[in-house]
């Protein structure tokens, strides 16, 4: 997973997809990926590395 910021989007590429969406759904797509782990605690390690990136954009 990579995710990438400039001013206006952030940019989430997968092995297989990217997809851009505005800085300001930032937020909601944190909270989304840290219910998916909180949702489903056998697949948590999957998300754990989204959850990271998304919080290292929101700072940036």
């Amino acid at each position: 997973m990579n995710a990438t910021r400039d001013e206006a989007t952030f940019t989430l590429t997968g092995h297989y997809w990217s997809s851009t969406y505005p800085t300001a759904d930032l937020p909601n797509w944190l909270a989304f990926y840290q219910r998916q782990q909180d949702l489903t605690p056998k697949s948590a390690h999957h998300y754990g590395d989204t959850v990271l990136k998304l919080e290292n954009l929101q700072l940036s």
